[in-house]
């Protein structure tokens, strides 16, 4: 059985550097309420639920439960959750509508990242035998990867620095930003990596809906179609990678069908400014792509959230008509360990 998925709304949160005033529950809502709102659906309406976070944020077990009990899971729903970036439980997502199982599904991620040391927690994601005793934390590696590739001749520290520029000077036109516009370099966090080429920590959330075929077009006046999205995942041992490329986001991208024609708006989930110098070889996005127009992860961060943004990012382009045929892109794992990518198109018009 063969199914048209589409994305036909967006909501995310501002994503600020710190909201202690605010529990999971209460910065969650407010986004569900409004991507319900944009397609006029009811909770009742959704015939599947998948949301992706992390316990090791939250510092409890079974945290996403609470979400869920806002999002409201009585009468009984169909539910689901991933240990993952949200990106990930809309691939879940996909695949339920793709059975036909339910025409409607909606999908959320949030994190808080402000209560304790993201570069610690990160660090729980390393293999627990070899790598996670020495304790290198995801700065640290991510500097690895970026001196790997000033190495190799792909980049230069002023190069690096031109991409975390041009991120934040585009996330002048995104609300939703935690830092936009001139953004200095600053000191080496590890070397070559500057404050500039890292991430904002911060907190915030994301919701997306789904829809199968004609229900889509009834919810969106132009549905962003899924064509294709497809994720692999890289060696667990970094002494076995080249940290230059990324076999896997090549991979996922040519299953998802991103070089069969091209892309006019990639968004990227690329935490460190050399992550996007990887991402742009392994992808083939050329000078004439629009990368990142949001800003990307370097204008916000909210771990669990910035992959499933960029698939919201790409749709919304699609939805406002400024893109016709977009790739999203998000990732998990130190050096860009696991990769999905989606590939979106609107309607011809």
């Amino acid at each position: 059985m063969t199914r048209d998925i589409a994305l036909v709304a967006f909501a995310q949160t501002g994503h600020r550097r710190t909201s202690d005033e605010l529990s999971e529950v209460e910065m969650l809502m407010p986004v569900l309420h409004e991507v319900l709102d944009r397609t006029g659906l009811r909770t009742a309406d959704i015939g599947f639920t998948c949301s992706g976070s992390s316990d090791y944020l939250a510092g409890r077990a079974f945290s996403f439960t609470l979400a869920l009990d806002g999002v409201g899971a009585w009468p009984p729903i169909s539910e689901s959750h991933v240990e993952m970036d949200g990106a990930w439980a809309l691939y879940e997502a996909w695949t339920k509508l793709l059975t036909g199982d339910a025409d409607t599904a909606l999908v959320y991620s949030y994190g808080k990242s402000s209560p304790g040391s993201v570069r610690d927690v990160l660090t729980r994601q390393l293999d627990p035998y070899y790598l996670a005793p020495l304790w290198p934390d995801s700065v640290a590696l991510a500097a690895l990867q970026a001196q790997a590739l000033i190495d190799a001749g792909e980049t230069d520290e002023p190069a690096l620095a031109a991409v975390g520029a041009r991120n934040r000077a585009d996330a002048t036109g995104n609300p939703h930003a935690q830092l936009s516009g001139p953004v200095p370099q600053g000191e080496y966090v590890v070397r070559p990596l500057r404050t500039g080429d890292c991430p904002p920590i911060g907190d915030g959330a994301a919701a997306v809906i789904l829809a199968a075929g004609d229900r889509a077009r009834e919810l969106c006046e132009r549905p962003a179609w899924i064509r294709g999205i497809d994720h692999r995942i890289e060696a667990h041992g970094l002494g076995v990678r080249d940290l230059t490329d990324s076999p896997s986001a090549r991979l996922a991208a040519e299953r998802a069908g991103a070089f069969e024609r091209p892309v006019d708006t990639a968004e990227l989930h690329a935490p460190f400014s050399s992550q996007e110098v990887v991402l742009r070889k392994a992808l083939r996005l050329g000078d004439d792509v629009r990368v990142n127009p949001s800003g990307g992860a370097q204008a916000a961060n909210p771990i669990m959230a910035a992959g499933l943004i960029r698939v919201g990012e790409a749709a919304a382009r699609i939805h406002r008509g400024e893109s016709d045929r977009a790739l999203a892109h998000a990732t998990s794992g130190p050096c860009l360990q696991q990769n999905l990518v989606a590939v979106l198109e609107g309607d011809p018009r």
